[in-house]
């Protein structure tokens, strides 16, 4: 089924997605795309469902062909801090409030959402395999945490980010178990099954 271009004709809508929630390091990355009316792309979908690939062909294009896009990172602290939920809130608003035209009304990925922004949302469950803007969106948020992920992989190889990106695989928590977690883990989160943790 083809993705929907909108979800109200007149309004100027920008969807909004984030990456990296379930990870055990790393930041927090959400995008927030506005698309020009009209926008068709075959190609684009969920980026769950798309290679490595695919998903840096269509950030290209989506930078280049979007009305205006933007991407925020809330890093492993201020998850900490405030909470994976809540860090992923306020990247999803860091990323509303830094687009360079203001929407009129969101397309929130997801079944919830809490913001201080003064815009009308909705909340879509699987909005990223229903709508052309999330979709976008949810590229731009995987592609840019990817990126990242591979960057501070060369600080610390040993947890293989280069692959699993700070997803809690076999291999990520069998090197936490053995080198212990580094600056980059949410201290936060269960980093080890119960009977292994370290804290």
């Amino acid at each position: 089924m083809p993705l929907l271009e909108y979800k109200y004709k007149h309004k100027i809508e920008a969807g909004v997605d984030e990456a990296g929630r379930g990870c055990l390091a790393g930041p927090v990355v959400a995008a927030a795309v506005i698309l020009p009316k009209g926008y068709k792309n075959a190609l684009l979908n969920d980026s769950k469902q798309l290679s490595e690939k695919k998903r840096l062909l269509l950030k290209e294009q989506i930078e280049k062909e979007a009305l205006s896009f933007s991407v925020a990172f809330v890093d492993e602290q201020k998850i900490d801090e405030i909470n994976i939920l809540n860090a992923s809130f306020l990247a999803m608003s860091k990323a509303v409030k830094t687009l360079s035209a203001p929407p009129e009304f969101l397309l929130i990925d997801g079944n919830r959402f809490k913001t201080d922004l003064n815009i009308d949302f909705s909340c879509e469950i699987k909005g990223d395999a229903r709508f052309l803007s999330i979709a976008a969106a949810s590229i731009l948020a995987k592609t840019y945490r990817d990126a990242y992920m591979q960057k501070i992989h060369q600080e610390f190889q040993v947890y293989g980010w280069d692959k699993n990106k700070g997803y809690p695989t076999k291999a990520h928590r069998a090197a936490i178990q053995e080198v212990g977690p580094c600056k980059y883990h949410r201290k936060s989160f269960a980093l080890l099954p119960k009977q292994l943790n370290l804290f």
